[in-house]
């Protein structure tokens, strides 16, 4: 479907941002006084987006350890469901632009994509958050390692 809606030559596009943009799932910049707002994404091209959704939704559900599934539930628990597909979307077609541009194979990053990527003080202090927010008392001491 990717393919019938860009054209197997995808130069009409000088990047994969105008593609995105195009299929109407690239991300917003809404900023008024320094504040960040959500909007709504344009109408694009309703078949790709449609099918991007579609994908979106099959790779954030039905797939396990994954680069997708694992970027879906990283966006998901701070934007919400549909912001989190949108996203996964723009990601598939990012990733299929570049491959019918560059001729590559698709790389899977893996689910564990993210994780060193987080700095480990802010998921601490976001585990003890909720870990207080379920009425539970927390007490951090440093794990000790045993040699082996």
């Amino acid at each position: 479907m990717i393919i019938a809606e860009l054209g197997p030559d995808v130069e009409r596009f000088p990047s994969h941002r105008h593609a995105a943009s195009w299929a109407a799932v690239c991300p917003g910049h809404d900023e008024s006084a320094g504040k960040r707002r959500s909007g709504k994404t344009r109408k694009g091209d309703s078949w790709l987006r449609v099918a991007l959704i579609e994908a979106a939704n099959s790779a954030a559900g039905r797939t396990k350890d994954t680069y997708l599934r694992s970027q879906y539930l990283r966006i998901r628990r701070r934007r919400g469901h549909k912001k989190a597909i949108v996203a996964v979307a723009h990601s598939i077609l990012v990733s299929a632009y570049h491959v019918l541009q560059d001729g590559l194979s698709y790389q899977e990053l893996g689910g564990d994509y993210f994780l060193g990527r987080e700095d480990r003080e802010r998921i601490t202090q976001r585990l003890v958050r909720q870990l207080e927010r379920l009425g539970q008392t927390v007490t951090l001491e440093p794990a000790t390692v045993e040699a082996g």
